[in-house]
């Protein structure tokens, strides 16, 4: 069964570091767009970033610009969100996606991907 398998979550403190991987299992995913979503409690899934499938561009929120950074090893099909100097309104499980979203509005958009993780939680205490 093809499926994608997040890790790396945890609880950390303001200004802590964390690396998210999402590793493929069972299929290949390393032609596909790759994208990081979070929910938040009684909040909607929102798009956090996402990468191309050579990794050639890359798109962000407002809010994470300048400390996460998404990539991916197409050799390993896995994609990384590496995430710095976090905080508390960080909070939330973390899924990858897979799909062929094209162009930065697509991107944003859940219903663009095919595929997705169980998620992994990232709580950051103030």
């Amino acid at each position: 069964q093809a499926q994608l398998v997040e890790s790396g979550g945890g609880l950390v403190q303001t200004g802590d570091s964390l690396r998210l991987s999402c590793a493929a299992s069972g299929r290949t995913f390393s032609d596909y767009n790759k994208g990081w979503f979070r929910q938040a409690p009684g909040k909607e899934r929102e798009f956090v970033s996402g990468i191309t499938w050579n990794g050639g561009r890359t798109y962000y929120i407002d809010s994470v610009k300048g400390r996460f950074t998404i990539s991916r090893d197409n050799a390993k099909d896995t994609v990384y969100l590496q995430m710095n100097d976090l905080k508390p309104e960080d909070t939330a499980v973390y899924y990858c996606a897979a799909g062929r979203p094209a162009g930065s509005v697509s991107y944003r958009n859940p219903s663009e991907y095919n595929y997705w993780g169980q998620g992994t939680q990232v709580s950051v205490s103030s």
